[in-house]
């Protein structure tokens, strides 16, 4: 049976000891074995009890002596503590497995959805010394599967004390990660302009609305053509608002053209709220309203030219069940210019990422 090496602090929780000691000793660690061209991987685990034909194998592996633990009472090992941590930070709609690599441990998607993340919890949580967690950006649509984070103990052994205040944070603020589901929102559209109206030009903007709504499992239920007459504009909302709508849009007339009067038919269409711009660019113009259960959302004419715009940050919000606000639309100042790239990679970017 193994002794340890006495050259190390009684009260030291890693022994050193000879590999032909290590009979009955139970590994604290994963060991690579490397086989050139054939094989590299864990010969043996964490958690491993090291048997008599073992010790020829652990020899040609180069290994002359083996560390384990002798923790106390006070003291958690990497792979445990990383169950633990993971457990404390996850919410709704986020899973993980029971099965730590190296003592970190990756925080998944459940389903289709918003990614949400409490920030300044999140700060917090990794002000603990011994302890971390980085994730993707807040707000992100996410599909099941997908990562969205990842946690583990600093240390090798972590001291509970610290452990406990990591888990406390999290468990105090929880939840830190959650995903919120997409609903089938159905959705209506109105598509203005004189221009478009009268058939003097061709309309793209249906195109682009259905592929983007349908994309997250809403369904675009209706378009309607109209000219620049906010009265018209109005009465259609009317019609929509008494259908089974959850999410209105209309495209076009929403900068200070005084033959720009969508908004205006927004208004006297009696939306309880709205909110008109936002600190983004492509999307400055943009309406965010409310009336009731009913969202309407105002689209600038640059969803024509751009792939990306306001309109894909606040729509996976809007799907999610969330009412964001002028303060919302304040926020996204920060990352709230699209580099307009040759090759668009959004949402691999800063576009969005406040």
């Amino acid at each position: 049976m193994y002794q340890p090496d006495t050259m190390f602090e009684s009260n030291s929780s890693i022994k050193k000891i000879a590999v032909e000691d290590a009979l009955g000793a139970t590994l604290a660690h994963d060991m690579t074995q490397i086989i050139p061209g054939k094989y590299k991987g864990a010969a043996f685990k964490k958690g491993d009890v090291i048997k008599k034909e073992n010790l020829c194998q652990l020899m040609r592996m180069g290994k002359r002596h083996l560390y384990v633990l002798d923790l106390n009472n006070n003291q958690v090992h990497e792979d445990d503590a990383a169950i633990e941590l993971a457990s404390a930070l996850a919410g709704p709609g986020i899973t993980f497995s029971s099965n730590p690599r190296e003592g970190k441990l990756q925080l998944k998607a459940d389903y289709n959805g918003l990614f949400k993340v409490n920030i300044d919890a999140l700060v917090d949580f990794n002000m603990i010394e011994d302890v971390m967690c980085a994730s993707r950006h807040n707000n992100t649509a996410v599909e099941k599967n997908n990562q969205l984070a990842a946690t583990r103990a600093i240390p090798l052994v972590i001291e509970r004390d610290e452990l406990d205040k990591a888990v406390a944070i999290a468990k105090k603020y929880y939840p830190i990660f959650s995903v919120k589901v997409f609903s089938p929102l159905k959705v209506r559209l109105i598509i203005t302009g004189n221009e478009v109206y009268d058939g003097l030009i061709e309309d793209r903007f249906e195109a682009i609305v259905k592929r983007k709504v349908e994309n997250f499992g809403a369904v675009l239920k209706e378009t309607i053509i109209l000219p620049d007459d906010f009265k018209q504009i109005a009465s259609t909302i009317d019609s929509f608002l008494n259908k089974e709508t959850d999410l209105i849009l209309t495209t076009g007339g929403m900068s200070v053209d005084p033959d720009d009067v969508t908004k205006a038919g927004i208004q006297k269409a009696g939306f309880d709220k709205i909110y008109y711009s936002s600190a983004v660019l492509p999307g400055a113009m943009f309406l965010l309203g409310y009336k009731g259960d009913i969202t309407v959302m105002g689209l600038p004419a640059c969803g024509l030219y751009h792939d990306i715009t306001i309109f894909d940050l606040m729509l996976p919000r809007i799907l999610a069940g969330e009412r964001p606000d002028n303060l919302d639309l304040a926020k996204l100042c920060h990352g709230g210019l699209c580099m307009n790239c040759k090759t668009c990679t959004f949402p691999a970017c800063s576009f969005g990422k406040s």
